[in-house]
């Protein structure tokens, strides 16, 4: 087996045609399992693979009609979505077969699974801890706790949360694969982990969807308006939108309706329209703007100086010439 572990921390490359490795491998990165190979094609298996702090996410593709059978998971959600190919997926008494590109695959804890893939066959995998994702999803349902997530097996990757959640997927296997991507910097890494964890709990269906996803008739003001004193308060702090609702004991949607009614924003454009003010007074002081950004959270440059130049009318880098550098005392 060829494994080029040269590459960012967290990353790995596996390459190999012998079964035993490959099961070996992906036993030990995911779960443990069986994987047989159906008619006489050699096998030629691949797998990249990203780590961050709490989230596992890889690119796998056996390259050869394969049969994986595993026994019960314990202690994560797996996610698989297959990009080309055929898939037949079997868990919990249902079955499902489609093709790579319309649906995706989620496998919970506690129950044998069954994966058929066609040899053209490739997907993301994305490993869930469970403890992880229902700590997650009881801050966006607003519960003390939630127990295990009774997901569908299978989802539609054609929808609009679908393709959201392919492409938040594709985007942290980019940045946690990248030698300066957000995996290198904790708090934006959080947010990605935070907003992964969300688009699984918001696209597919399970007994949560309701409570994640439905926005209520009537909003508690008071709440919200603490929580916008928090932001007020404590804008430089790690927080995301999931830890937002959790302290306002409210589901995620319910805390959007309630920043729409009281702010007349979402929290996400509150929370940074606090942080760019922030960054408007570091500037004025004579910070520089790489500095300033990144002091308050925003680590995507281009992204950030759009929105600065939206909230001031104009660029970061103009307020910094206006102001120059800091006068030394004599």
């Amino acid at each position: 087996m060829h494994v080029d572990a040269h590459g960012p921390a967290g990353t790995s490359r596996f390459h190999t045609a012998d079964l035993d490795e490959a099961r070996e491998c992906t036993s030990r990165t995911f779960s443990r399992h069986d994987v047989r190979l159906v008619g006489g094609n050699g096998l030629d298996f691949r797998l990249d693979l990203a780590r961050s702090q709490r989230l596992t996410v890889g690119q796998m593709a056996y390259g050869a009609e394969a049969t994986v059978q595993g026994p019960p998971m314990e202690q994560c959600y797996h996610l698989n979505l297959p990009m080309t190919g055929t898939i037949s997926a079997a868990q919990h008494g249902v079955r499902r077969t489609f093709s790579g590109g319309d649906a995706a695959i989620i496998f919970r804890p506690g129950e044998p699974f069954v994966v058929l893939m066609s040899s053209d066959s490739w997907q993301y995998h994305l490993k869930l801890p469970k403890e992880t994702l229902e700590a997650h999803a009881s801050k966006l349902a607003g519960a003390r706790a939630v127990g295990d997530i009774e997901f569908d097996l299978t989802f539609d990757l054609t929808t609009t949360h679908g393709r959201a959640l392919l492409a938040t997927v594709g985007l942290l296997y980019d940045e946690f694969s990248r030698e300066d991507g957000l995996a290198r910097l904790p708090a934006a890494c959080r947010e990605l982990e935070s907003a992964a964890m969300t688009s699984v709990l918001m696209t597919v269906p399970s007994q949560l969807t309701t409570g994640v996803g439905t926005v209520p008739a009537r909003t508690r003001r008071s709440r919200i308006r603490e929580v916008m004193d928090y932001v007020d308060d404590r804008a430089g702090s790690d927080v995301t939108t999931a830890d937002l609702a959790a302290m306002a004991g409210m589901s995620l949607r319910a805390l959007q309706a309630g920043f729409h009614d009281v702010a007349g924003v979402s929290p996400t454009a509150y929370l940074r329209a606090a942080r760019l003010d922030r960054v408007h007074a570091d500037l004025t002081a004579g910070a520089s703007v790489t500095d300033a950004a990144t002091r308050w959270g925003f680590y995507h440059l281009g992204r950030f100086a759009q929105h600065y130049r939206r909230r001031f009318g104009m660029l970061p880098s103009d307020t910094a010439r206006r102001t120059g550098p800091p006068r030394r005392r004599p």
